[in-house]
């Protein structure tokens, strides 16, 4: 399956600006105040305090949650270049976020924040022409921006890149390759990834077939899956229980061993 990952709706960071007042009132959790003191810097063409109030008015924080007033802010960040802003639009035509589902506007803004480098937007615009969602279907395009999002260190697009290659969608099935790209995104403790990478260790696609490897992951991705993802989780759980059938107690305290170990990599 390809992801969007966790930030396939807006990104939900405050990024720092001029106005240090407002970003410490944020980081001590004073998020009226924060409010209060980006509002009139945005007001004034402020691309940064725009982009900030539209980040507090999509999570609730300061204010009820009121997507009507993120997508004002940021489309005034956006509209100045702010490529968050504008990946962040995307994802709210995306998802219908306090305005209707619109797949061709949200490639739009996924294209603006994609060109100047977000790799979110990349990853997500990459998906967009997978799904034949508001632009043609196109695998090799796909491919394309999910390698330039993988190239920065972006787990979901490395996820979707190792994908591609493993079930040859816009590029000649290469189960070793998907492994790799798989590996990058696993390291960085992204769950499907790990649970991708386990399947190809027990199924032996790619890389010899190893049940301390694949034990390993999926316990791993188990571990990994975030709370909304319980049915992944469990899935996952079930697969490695299922290996210890066709594995040796030593083989079982080894995987064990080897993912209590395990630590992400920066």
């Amino acid at each position: 399956m390809l992801t969007a990952g966790v930030v396939s709706f807006f990104s939900g960071a405050l990024r720092a600006d001029a106005n240090q007042d407002a970003l410490m009132a944020y980081q001590r959790g004073d998020y009226v105040a924060a409010l209060n003191l980006y509002r009139p810097l945005a007001n004034r063409g402020d691309a940064m305090a725009s982009y900030n109030l539209g980040v507090l008015y999509a999570k609730g924080l300061g204010a009820p949650k009121d997507f009507a007033q993120a997508h004002q802010w940021y489309l005034k960040a956006a509209d100045q270049g702010h490529a968050q802003a504008q990946f962040s639009l995307g994802a709210m035509y995306f998802a219908g976020l306090g305005v209707p589902t619109d797949y061709a506007e949200a490639v739009k803004w996924y294209r603006k924040a994609a060109d100047q480098g977000d790799p979110g937007a990349q990853n997500s615009l990459g998906l967009m022409y997978d799904k034949n969602r508001g632009v043609a279907q196109d695998y090799v395009a796909a491919i394309g921006w999910f390698r330039k999002a993988a190239d920065q260190g972006f787990a979901a697009a490395q996820n979707n890149l190792g994908f591609m290659h493993d079930k040859g969608r816009g590029t000649p099935q290469d189960y070793a390759q998907a492994a790799q790209w798989y590996l990058k995104a696993a390291d960085q403790a992204y769950a499907e990834a790990q649970e991708n990478l386990a399947l190809l260790y027990a199924k032996g696609l790619g890389t010899p077939p190893d049940l301390v490897q694949a034990h390993k992951w999926y316990a791993l991705a188990a571990l990994n899956y975030r709370p909304e993802e319980a049915k992944q989780r469990a899935l996952a759980k079930k697969r490695y229980e299922a290996l210890e059938a066709k594995m040796t107690a030593k083989q079982v305290a080894d995987a064990r061993a080897a993912a209590a170990a395990w630590r992400a990599k920066k």
